[in-house]
This record gives structure tokens, sequence and C-alpha cells, in this order.
């Protein structure tokens, strides 16, 4: 059953290349096969079953005219995008809609998290899920839009703040 979906979806990713192509980016046939193939392998990894169409098309029209996403690691974002996305579904405990998630994820990832897969899956919704499993709702009545400071406790690095605290300390 496993390989008929993943046959099915090959095409309906290629399918998206209409829409995509106007933000520069499209998957080739290999892109399309790899997805599938990652596909399967995180769903086995995060112990998830999709039916349907499953969440790859949704996270390519979500997040295909984000800034951060170039065509040179399209696939590979995509991918990691798909990990994140069920690997947190999980840590939510399905609390959480697919659609208030993928919103979440986007805007943190737009704004936040400068397009830093690694910033938006290890902070930003590390404390949202730990959030939401301590009775956090706040994202409901927005369906996960309009709520991206929130989750940014950790301070980010500033150069030009670096480069005055070197100056006081060093050149005096």
């Amino acid at each position: 059953m496993e390989l008929m979906a993943g046959a099915a979806l090959a095409p309906k990713l290629l399918a998206a290349n209409e829409y995509t192509q106007k933000y520069g980016l499209t998957l080739s046939q290999e892109d399309a096969q790899y997805l599938v193939q990652k596909r399967r392998q995180t769903l086995a990894e995060t112990r998830r079953v999709e039916f349907g169409q499953g969440i790859l098309p949704a996270l390519i029209y979500e997040f295909c005219d984000s800034a951060y996403i170039e065509q040179s690691d399209y696939a590979e974002t995509l991918a990691r995008l798909q990990d994140i996305f069920f690997h947190f579904k999980n840590e939510l405990l399905d609390q959480v809609s697919d659609e208030e998630l993928l919103h979440f994820m986007k805007e943190q990832f737009e704004t936040i998290c400068e397009g830093d897969l690694d910033y938006l899956a290890g902070t930003c919704l590390s404390i949202f899920s730990q959030a939401v499993r301590a009775g956090y709702r706040g994202y409901e009545e927005t369906a996960g839009k309009g709520i991206y400071g929130q989750f940014d406790e950790v301070p980010r690095w500033d150069r030009e703040l670096y480069q005055e605290t070197l100056k006081e300390l060093f050149w005096r």
C-alpha cells in the first residue's frame, strides 16, 4: 500500500512545478523520487502513517515563496522540512492541526529563523511544542499565524554588537 501511495505522490509533486516555477523552484523527476523515498523513511522513523496525498504537496505550496529557499537546495530543504514536520507532529501529541503547524513553521522560518532549519527545529518548534504540551492554545485562533515572536527566547548573535564589544574591550 505504501508503494502505491508513493507512486501516486511523485506526479503530484511534479504537478506543483506549474505553481512553484514562478518562484524559481522546480522539482525534477529524480527530486520527486528522492522526496517519495525520504517520505517513506521519515514515516518509518517517526512511526507515522499518512493517508491521501500526504504533507509534501502542502509543504511545497506553503514554502515555495520563501526568501530563503533556492533551487540548488530545494529538494533537500523540502525533505528536511518534512522530517521536522513529522517529528513535531509527534512532539505536539497531534494537538495541533497540520495546517496550524505548517503556518507556524513557515512564519518562524521566514522571520525569527531567517531560513535556518536547525534553529526552527532546535529552538522555535521545541519551545512551541513544550508550550502546547503545557496547555498553550494561543495558536488556535490564528491557525498558527501571527505568533512568531513568542517562541524565540534565545538571543541571536548580532555581528555589529559583537564588533562594538570587541572595540570596547581591545581598542581602548
